[in-house]
This record gives structure tokens, sequence and C-alpha cells, in this order.
């Protein structure tokens, strides 16, 4: 597409079609008396008939006709959307105006569609007005006069005004009247809109509409819709997320009444649909050293009609690796949304394991419960209570273990995608208290784990990563062995061998680290919309102090990845080899689903 300036009214030439029996060649052609390059890729992207020319295979003739009768409406929108209120649109098949062909006598081939618009010229509010207004509206910049009068900032004004009414509790509100007059001789808008604010409202009654299985009262009790207080979208939206949330509906709809009530309130309506009541799934993951883990679970979803989730898991690890021997673990976990408040939910789990590491063998049965709040749409957190009995046979001895502890967490995620990111940031503290029930040793387990994102155009992302750990107030022996730290393998520094940094004892023997350090760093580039390749570097730190990076010994890694884009998530190749240390020496290969983090 060419932009160049003539004498002539603006015309455009957005499509030439050419079809015969195979798909010839098309010219997109702009030719514009001025330099609106924007509303030539406005009309451009509005118009079915050159989306339709773009399919494969070719569309048949009906087809492209059909597209471009619907054309004229849709360029005529652009234009008054960009502020042109005068232009003239033709299109034409094989010469001749596609208005005028008869409906019944479309013809059987098409070898030429030509599209042209003269926008004519560009008009300006002489008048913007809208009341009456909530207060603290903000109506968009370019609604006023003297501006460009683009029809879709009327259209904004109005949104944004009855959404502020909403906002206020007026539930109603709606657009009374509006007076839309364009002056063709002054090139002028005089656009004058009036809003019914109606009544303040109150939230009514919550009823329910379809054949749910959870109980009624569950329902309003997740829900939390605020019976009685003044009507809010912001708490009618919450009320639909948490109904979401419990992933016990396939669909979730809040509907308000169409009247209020005598007595100022305003019923709602939720529209639930079921999902079904029991879901089974499986996943694996693999890497060089790592080995095959294959994991799978079993849901139910509504277990004592009230929402309630039962989810049993089951993990084997290390198959075909190198970190030692075979890892298991089956566990139990039972939630409950809307406990204590609707955005709190119970929980209580019960764990057995049994992990085969290098540098320890250890088996654990763990029971707890606890209770997890979601405190806005980016922040969440949970405090409990766990009771875990561990055997341990390491290079410290064989002993066990009995302890009671209190993990507490908050995350703070505002990163755009979970398996994909490319803005936000993502932050999780937890804080694990514990107190040794066999032993008199106390303490706590901390850990930090902070991400960042920066896309730079479309294809580019830079991603960085800090991890921090800290064991406090106990001894290496006085906890179990995969409380310690340890660097390597793919959640750590790529390159290195798994969990090869670690505290070293002499006489070939070692333990983790009561301290640890993670500095990730990666670029991302996507060569096509499904391909691309990351360059990324990795270090780790492991200290026998509780002050992360002090002492100790660090070790790094880097490497390139490919990433091959689902649509859900990408699928995840690394290879990876040691820059710094001596904790290993050749490549690793990492094999996953979404971003290495």
């Amino acid at each position: 597409m060419s932009l160049r300036r003539v004498s002539t009214p603006l015309a455009i030439l957005l499509l030439g079609l050419w079809l015969g029996q195979a798909a010839r060649a098309v010219e997109v052609r702009l030719t514009a008396d001025g330099d609106d390059t924007e509303l030539g890729e406005a009309l451009e992207n509005a118009s079915l008939t050159v989306e339709a020319r773009r399919a494969d295979p070719p569309p048949e003739a009906q087809d492209l006709l059909a597209a471009a009768r619907a054309d004229y409406a849709r360029l005529l929108g652009v234009l008054y959307a960009q502020g042109y209120y005068g232009g003239v649109i033709h299109i034409r098949v094989d010469g001749r105006e596609v208005a005028d062909l008869p409906p019944f006598g479309a013809p059987a081939r098409i070898d030429r569609v030509a599209i042209t618009v003269d926008p004519g010229p560009r008009f300006r509010f002489s008048r913007a007005e809208i009341a009456p207004l909530a207060p603290g509206t903000e109506l968009p910049d370019g609604f006023a006069a003297g501006k460009r009068a683009r029809a879709s900032l009327i259209e904004q004004a109005g949104r944004t005004s009855i959404a502020a009414w909403r906002d206020a509790g007026h539930a109603k509100a709606a657009l009374a009247d509006q007076s839309v007059v364009a002056d063709h001789d002054a090139r002028t808008l005089d656009a004058r809109l009036r809003l019914d604010p109606g009544p303040r409202l109150r939230f009514g009654r919550l009823a329910i509409d379809g054949r749910t299985r959870v109980r009624p009262e569950r329902v309003h009790a997740i829900a939390g819709l605020p019976e009685g207080e003044v009507f809010s979208p912001e708490e009618l939206q919450a009320s639909t997320e948490r109904l979401r949330r419990t992933g016990t509906f396939r669909s979730v709809a809040l509907r308000e009444a169409d009247a209020a009530n005598p007595d100022g309130t305003l019923d709602i309506t939720a529209a639930l649909v079921d999902e079904k009541k029991r879901r089974l799934g499986f996943g694996a993951e693999y890497g060089t050293t790592d080995g095959l883990t294959l994991s799978g679970f079993w849901m139910h979803r509504n277990l004592l009609r009230g929402a309630e989730r039962l989810r049993l898991s089951a993990e084997i690890a290390g198959l075909s690796g190198e970190t030692g021997g075979i890892d298991y673990s089956l566990g139990a976990l039972f939630e409950r949304p809307a406990t204590f408040t609707p955005d709190t939910a119970l929980y209580v789990l019960g764990e057995i394991s049994a992990d085969d590491e290098p540098d320890y063998k250890q088996r654990d049965i763990t029971v707890g419960a606890g209770l997890s709040h979601i405190f806005s749409d980016t922040l969440e957190g949970s405090a409990g209570f766990l009771v875990r009995y561990t055997e341990i046979e390491d290079d410290l001895g064989d002993r066990e273990i009995t302890q009671l502890s209190f993990p507490v967490s908050m995350t703070r995620d505002t990163r755009d995608s979970e398996l994909d990111p490319r803005t936000g940031t993502y932050l999780s503290v937890q804080a694990e208290p514990f107190v040794g029930l066999d032993n008199p040793e106390n303490g706590a387990r901390l850990y930090a784990d902070a991400r960042a994102y920066r896309g730079f155009g479309e294809r580019v992302v830079v991603a960085g990563r800090v991890q921090m750990g800290s064991l406090l107030g106990a001894s290496a022996d006085a906890v179990p062995s995969d409380w310690l730290f340890y660097s390597g393998g793919g959640g750590t520094v790529r390159g290195q061998p798994y969990q090869s940094l670690a505290v070293d004892l002499g006489n070939d023997d070692s333990r983790g680290g009561r301290s640890f350090v993670g500095l990730s760093m990666e670029l991302r580039t996507g060569i096509t919309r499904s391909i691309g390749v990351v360059g990324f570097v990795d270090a780790g730190h492991i200290g026998d102090g509780e002050v992360p990076g002090e002492g100790g010994d660090w070790h790094a890694g880097a490497g390139l990845g490919l990433r091959y884009d689902t649509g859900i998530g990408p699928i995840r190749l690394d290879v990876g080899a040691p820059i710094q240390g001596d904790t290993g020496d050749g490549v690793q290969i990492y094999i996953g689903i979404g971003q290495a983090f």
C-alpha cells in the first residue's frame, strides 16, 4: 500500500480482486489527499471484502458479494468514528455497483472488486455536552468543542457517564435523549446527550436460575452479594468471580432485574450451569538430569453439595534420571470456599511421600489445615498449621523428626499471563515458623521469589528472577532435609546438574545449605507468531549461614532455548551448560510446558 498526496478529493482504493479458476495477485493501494494514514488503515481493517480475499481457499462468488454488501455499513461506521460525515462509498464488482445488483441476480463469477471511498471534509465539535453528570465523572479528552468530532468519542462519553452513575448506585442510569446534528457548510457537529440517572438503588434478593446441584444457601454464601447495601457494579463483578473460581460451575452470569422493587432494591438472578462433578488429569515433564516426572489427579468438584473440592493426587519423579532414585508422593486436599467470609477458603490436607535424592533419602507423613484469603485480583494469602513426621538418611546420620509448623504466605501477581508473561511482576513470600516436638530446636524457614517482565515491541521480552531462602534459629540436622537449600537444575540454575551445589562436609559428604540465592535472566525473542528463541543466564549461591549470599559458593549456567506457542502456553526446550563453578560439565536439556519462570 502506497500513500501520496494528490489534489483531487480523498479517494481510497482499498482492494482490487482478480479471481479466475485460481487466485490471482491483488493490488491494494491507498491514494489520499492528505496524510490521514489512520483512516486508511481503519478502513482496510474493517472491510470484510479484504478479509475474505485473504482467506485460503479463496471465497466463492456469493460469499465475496455478501461481504461487499456488508462493507457499505462497516466503512460508513469507520468514517463516522474518524470524524468524517460527508463521505461517499462506491463498491463495484466487475464495474457494477454492488448496491444496484438485484438480490437474486448475483453473478456466478467475480473477477474484480474495487472499493473507493471519498471521506469528504473532517468535522469538528461545535458543541459537546452531556448532562447530568455524576460527581467525579471524567469525560474523554477529545469530547469538547473544537476537537475532532469522532462518533466514537460520543459513544465513549455516553458509556463513561452512565458507568459513573452506576458506580454511584444508580443501577438503571440510561441515555434519555440525544441530539447529534452535522452542519456540512460549517463542517461541524453539534452533540448533546441527556441522561436519566434514575433512583439510587440497593441490592435486593439473589435468586438462582438453573438446575445446579449446589445448595442455595451455599450459592448465597459463596457469591457474598451484599443484600441491602448500595448497588455497585464492582460488587456484582466480585460475586460473579467468586462463583467462577470455585471451579464448580461451567458458566456463571449474574443478571440485574429489569425493574427495581418498590422499596428501592434491585433483585439479582444468578444463572448457573454446573461443571461435571469429577475430573481426571495427567502431566509429564522431562529433563536430562532430572529425568521423567509423571503426575496425575482425580478431583470431585462438589463433594458435599457446597462447592467443596476433594483432590487426590499422585506423582512419580526421577524416572531414568540422575537425581538419586525415584521419588513418590500421594496427597489429598479438601477445600471449602466461603468459610467465615466469601473470599476465605478452608483447606485440609494430607500427604505421604518418599524422596530419594543424591544427598539424602527421606520419608514423610504430613497432615494439616488452614485458611486462604483473596484480598484482590492480584493479592492473596494463606495461613495454617502442619504436623509432620520425617525419617531421614543422609550424611549427617539416620534420624527421625516430628515438628509442628505454621506456614504463612502472601502472593502478589500482576502478570498478564501465568504460562507466558510479557508484562507485570510476581512476588511470593513464605514464612514457616516451627516447633520441634521431639527436640528442643525451634526456628523458621523463609523463602521469597520475585519476578519481573518487560516487553519491547511485539516480540521481545526481558525477564528477571530473584530467589532467596534462609533457615533461622535451628541447626541443619534439626529439620527435614528438603527444608535445606540446594542449587542446580531446572528450577534454579540450568546447565548445572540437579542439586549439584550444596555444603561440603568433607570426605565426599555433603548436605543442603541454610541459605540460598538464585538469579536468572532471560531474553525472549519471537521469530514467528508460533516460534521463539530464548537466551538465558542463571546463577545460584548456597551458604551454611542464615544470611543469604554470605560465605559459601556460587555457580552459574547459560544457554539457549526454543519455544513453540500452542495457544495455551509455550512448549519449552532449553539447552544449558556451566559457565562458572566446578559442580558440573557438559550440557543439560530441559523440556516442559510454559516459560521457565
